[in-house]
């Protein structure tokens, strides 16, 4: 089985590419983070961290679900320093990680966000634009969003070998 982890800044195209890939599998579960993140309703919703912690600790139950129904799993959520845990909390899975940071230019993040009226968002995207992109653990898995189709994200993801993560292999960061 497979897991597809799309991460990168507001913007950058997760959740078109995340869907674009999900249409091209047979069967799959698509799990956007967003909406876990999203969930709470009421006057005392838990603080940032706690809300970012729950929403991780649903996603990695939700997708040890579908694996074990033989799903592949396609998550859409921005990773700042969660690929750790991540992998330690799916090590004892069958599965394939696939990860990727989609990234494009400053420019083109704020044309996007200008142009889906979340405008407020463009200073935190540029600010996750530079800490994922210079991130040491994310520059072997940085993919350039900028002129492609998602279409064409989507197949690239898949197909090349720089973006998987083996679980029953130690993950390493020297691909």
């Amino acid at each position: 089985m497979n897991i597809y982890v799309i991460s990168g800044p507001l913007g950058v195209g997760k959740s078109t590419v995340s869907k674009s890939l999900a249409d091209g599998m047979n069967q799959c579960a698509l799990i956007e983070g967003d909406l876990l993140l999203h969930v709470y309703r009421g006057e005392n919703e838990p603080p940032w961290e706690e809300r970012l912690r729950l929403a991780w600790l649903n996603i990695t139950a939700v997708t040890r679900n579908f694996l074990r129904h033989e799903l592949n799993v396609i998550i859409d959520f921005v990773v700042e320093d969660e690929l750790q845990w991540l992998y330690d909390q799916l090590t004892d899975l069958d599965a394939t990680i696939h990860y990727v940071v989609l990234h494009a230019e400053p420019e083109t993040l704020a044309a996007r966000l200008n142009q889906r009226g979340d405008a407020q968002y463009i200073q935190r995207s540029l600010f996750l634009r530079n800490k994922l992109m210079t991130s040491p653990t994310n520059k072997p898995f940085l993919l350039d969003a900028n002129c492609k189709r998602p279409e064409e994200l989507a197949e690239e993801i898949v197909k090349d070998a720089k973006f998987r993560i083996t679980l029953s292999q130690k993950l390493s960061y020297d691909n």
